[in-house]
């Protein structure tokens, strides 16, 4: 049964001090448009950036979840992408304003702030399909004691079971979520949300030695000693254990789409949580662009002529597949042994220069910011090309698969994340800027 996205019914703000950095800060929901997903808005010192809260984006930092575009970037955002994720909020804007670093507003240290938030603004359906990542073999991430596996199973929901052990008194948890039933929504409220950040004592005394959390208390949030919470009380037998739950589910949600099949963690944190999140989206992307092959082509040679100055040999895109309004753009490249470079590039063992390939995926970056995005009509000339990395060889008889994802872009430039792929496996990739200009 086909179920529609959802957003935010009306602008919704909470303002409060950031986890680590307790700088205070000014969070603000807004509605978004269908597909566009889950956009967080650094907005500091006159600067503003869009940080769409996909994997690709993610910046590593110890206990937490950062997201970063260019040199702004938001701290913090896993119990806001929880809230968001099970209370079923597809697509929506989130503003972030004050402080130095971008942190979200922590509230308790657990969702119940950004969920009551939600709630108090409404959710809204939308006229637009969910498309669901659907497990279709099982991937697996570990490291020391901690794992995570996800495997195919129900089509409909998502089934998560989070081991939790940890020395006494926390002792062994175990619990149960399943995201997308019938009601899960307010059992996520009542259940996972309130469940808060959780630190020992000797971890407590570690992080405001470096500074973090000083503006702490043990009553703001769990501190947990040989005898159980300082100054404070559980709000469940197996707080611990919940929180490691939302932790996970806010993780997922840097998928970008609602997951459906069965997780089973044991011990994991946020490291682990953003490893298994890429593999799922390479497993989806990977399928998605073996489906684009059967389909009409969003763009033709004749139509692709028609935007792009090049002519035969350095037309290097055969087909656009699939070009979608929130910046991203497929296309291939069939390589044939006719092809004109072979001739004089390995001829006793034929290989399409990588240069090529990069221009490939250049040219198609090239077709998305100018006939989809806001430079409609104009020419993209290649500016600059940054952390070029070839991966696999391309041979006479491949079909290059392009990828294309707008991560910037301005009045003059726009910058592209571009992949090319064979099969499953990854050919190249490139950060490709362009200048824009009238033809």
């Amino acid at each position: 049964m086909s179920i529609n996205q959802k957003t935010i019914s009306r602008p919704t703000s909470l303002s409060g001090r950031g986890l680590f950095s307790g700088e205070p800060a000014t969070l603000t929901f807004l509605p978004a448009e269908p597909d566009t997903g889950i956009a967080f808005v650094r907005e500091q010192d006159g600067k503003v950036a869009t940080i769409q809260a996909r994997t690709e984006n993610i910046m590593k930092r110890p206990r937490r979840t950062c997201l970063k575009n260019g040199t702004l970037y938001v701290e913090t955002v896993e119990h806001c992408m929880a809230a968001l994720a099970g209370l079923g909020v597809d697509n929506a804007v989130v503003k972030v304003s004050g402080g130095k670093v971008g942190e979200l507003p922590a509230g308790d240290g657990s969702s119940e702030s950004f969920v009551k938030a939600i709630e108090d603004a409404g959710i809204a359906e939308q006229d637009a399909a969910v498309v669901p990542l659907i497990i279709k073999k099982p991937e697996y991430v570990s490291s020391a004691e901690a794992s995570i596996a996800a495997l195919p199973g129900p089509t409909d929901v998502l089934e998560i079971l989070y081991e939790f052990e940890a020395a006494p008194p926390l002792g062994r948890q175990l619990f149960r979520f399943v995201l997308g039933a019938p009601g899960a929504a307010n059992e996520f409220a009542t259940q996972v949300a309130p469940a808060r950040t959780f630190v020992t004592e000797q971890e407590a005394h570690e992080l405001r030695s470096r500074g973090m959390g000083r503006h702490l208390s043990a009553k703001d949030l769990l501190v947990i000693s040989h005898a159980g919470p300082v100054d404070n009380a559980f709000r469940f037998a197996d707080e611990c254990a919940r929180h490691k739950m939302l932790d996970l589910i806010g993780d997922l949600g840097l998928i970008g789409r609602p997951v459906r099949g069965r997780i089973v963690a044991h011990k994991s944190g946020h490291d682990l949580n953003h490893m298994l999140a890429k593999k799922l989206v390479a497993q989806y992307d990977s399928g998605f662009r073996q489906s684009l092959l059967v389909r009409d082509a969003a763009m033709d040679i004749r139509q692709i002529q028609s935007v792009l100055p090049h002519r035969y040999p350095m037309l290097l895109v055969d087909r656009v597949l699939h070009m979608a309004g929130d910046g991203k753009a497929t296309g291939v490249k069939n390589v044939s042994f006719n092809e004109i470079f072979f001739q004089g590039h390995y001829p006793g063992t034929p290989v399409m220069p990588g240069v090529l390939i990069v221009e490939a995926m250049g040219q198609l970056g090239g077709l998305l910011v100018s006939r989809q995005l806001e430079h409609t009509g104009k020419v993209a000339i290649l500016l600059s090309m940054d952390k070029v990395k070839f991966r696999h060889a391309v041979v006479p008889g491949d079909q290059l698969i392009l990828e294309a994802v707008a991560v910037r872009v301005h009045r003059r430039t726009a910058h592209v994340r571009c992949k090319a792929f064979v099969g499953e496996n990854l050919a190249a990739e490139a950060d490709i800027k362009f200048v824009l200009r009238d033809p």
